[in-house]
């Protein structure tokens, strides 16, 4: 039975590779790239963590515009923010489409969520739901005492425990997207909600890394069962699928219950419920949505956040000057708020550094092409995977003075220097919906945490202990784990903080 099997799977592959080989005889040249080999192409070149690294290395010695392949699989990388435009916003119509990732999507369940859903009118229906309660600066007003709040208590939290920093972000973003999304309140340290988003992003990270599972690149591989040697990727996929659909059914019927016994707090999805004469279909989009803004909102967040922190402690003297700004302005009697933005300038270029320093998305979330199309000579063939390297634009010397630094003072004065929002949150069609609120709440943490507290480095042993600016693997890449200390500024300060409510 089993040497059957194999013969069958080893046939399908020679096929498969076959047919993939004979198909890669393009008619007009492709976007030049590392040399491949026969049939497996560049599966040697390509590294598995960081592969934002090479594409930049590869930018030098092939331009913005490059392509290889993986066992017939072709890629197509961007290295430019030009040339993202060009490509992802003004051809819009034939780049919107998503790959079929086999293994996060077919097999463990991700496929109906807006990040890999295919591109049709259910993608619309979700994009009009987020466009009409937080696709702006405008709408996401409505929000702001949610995120506020939260952040406040962040601020506690820091206050009891500032050995716990990333625990501490983690339920705050946490906190922020499923009262939003769900107008859940998470209840303590240890919520259940909060731990299995955290489970569903970990996973989800883990699957979309580029070869991290050969199904991707090999479909038909989904239908071996998972006692064959080598097919351990089928009980993965089954567990992943079964936290992603208790978390999604689970959160929507709390919403659910609540509107019935009339309790409902305004969010997302009770917003979104309450219309009148909703579909089987609208529901089923309402649930995938609002599932969507938890399982990557508060990730990115997270990431983010984090790098603030580390930005903190590695520049003392950006600290000063961004306090200094808010001293002036706010005074230290009361807490800075998302309405203070605007009078604020120096801290906005610094949280718009907080996400240039630190790219938490490195590489966009491949689009695919759905026709041939010719781009500045080159083919870029129906089917292929267009990827963005987010990391090279936004640590390109010609868009940044010294890129590797922590400069906030590049975005103001008279010719600031590329804005990393119009990068960081995707192109075109698939640019990310929850950019408002990411970003305020990205904003509203730096702000705050500035008015109260002081990051430095922490000390062991009468010794500095200096971290440094190491992205881990991963489709959102977090810093790694550093040590800091964060202290009160004043006693004003910690008094301010004393006062916040408790609820």
């Amino acid at each position: 039975m089993y040497l059957k099997l194999l013969d069958w799977c080893l046939a399908a592959l020679a096929v498969f590779l076959i047919k993939q080989l004979f198909s890669l005889k393009p008619s007009k040249p492709l976007p030049p790239g590392p040399r491949p080999l026969p049939i497996v192409g560049n599966i040697f070149n390509v590294p598995i963590d960081k592969s934002w690294f090479a594409f930049s290395d590869w930018q030098k010695k092939y331009g913005d515009l490059l392509s290889f392949h993986i066992l017939g699989r072709r890629f197509i990388v961007i290295n430019s923010a030009e040339l993202a435009i060009d490509i992802l916003d003004k051809k819009g119509a034939i780049y919107s489409d998503r790959p079929r990732l086999t293994m996060a999507g077919d097999l463990a369940g991700w496929k109906d969520t807006l990040i890999l859903l295919g591109y049709g009118e259910t993608l619309r229906k979700y994009r009009r739901y987020f466009h009409r309660l937080i696709g702006s600066r405008a709408l996401m007003q409505n929000f702001h005492p949610v995120e506020e709040r939260l952040t406040y208590r962040f601020l506690q939290d820091i206050l009891k425990n500032p050995n716990d920093l990333s625990t501490h972000i983690r339920k705050t973003a946490d906190s922020i997207i499923l009262s939003i999304s769900y107008g859940y309140d998470v209840q303590g340290d240890h919520d259940p909600w909060v731990k299995m988003a955290d489970n569903l992003l970990s996973q989800f990270s883990e699957m979309t890394v580029a070869g991290a599972y050969l199904v991707d690149f090999l479909p038909f591989l989904k239908h071996v069962p998972e006692w064959v040697p080598g097919a351990s990727f089928q009980k993965t996929a089954k567990e992943y699928k079964a936290t992603l659909y208790q978390a999604v059914d689970g959160l929507h019927q709390f919403v659910k219950d609540q509107m019935a016994a009339g309790i409902a707090p305004f969010s997302f999805v009770s917003s979104l419920l309450g219309e009148a004469n909703l579909s089987g279909n609208d529901e089923h989009a309402i649930k995938w949505s609002a599932a969507a803004m938890y399982s990557a909102g508060a990730e990115t967040t997270v990431s983010a956040l984090y790098s603030f922190f580390l930005a903190m402690t590695l520049h003392p003297e950006t600290q000063k000057a961004a306090q200094a700004e808010i001293d002036a302005v706010i005074g230290s009697d009361r807490l800075p708020t998302l309405a203070d933005r605007a009078a604020l300038p120096y801290v906005e270029a610094l949280s718009k550094e907080v996400m240039r320093w630190h790219t938490v998305a490195p590489l966009s979330i491949p689009h695919a092409s759905t026709k041939d199309d010719i781009h500045n000579g080159y083919l870029i063939p129906k089917g292929s995977y267009v990827l963005v390297n987010i990391w090279g634009i936004l640590h390109n010397k010609q868009n940044y003075s010294e890129p590797d630094l922590f400069k906030p003072e590049r975005f103001l004065g008279d010719h600031p220097e590329l804005d990393p929002r119009t990068v960081a949150f995707g192109y075109g069609r698939r640019i990310c919906p929850g950019m408002h609120l990411a970003d305020a709440s990205i904003f509203i943490t730096c702000v705050t945490t500035l008015a109260v507290f002081n990051v430095t480095k922490s000390v062991e042993n009468g010794v500095e202990i200096v971290p440094t600016l190491e992205g881990l693997a991963g489709a959102i890449s977090h810093p790694a784990p550093f040590k800091c200390s964060i202290t009160p500024r004043s006693p004003e300060a910690e008094a301010l903080i004393h006062e916040i409510p408790a609820h």
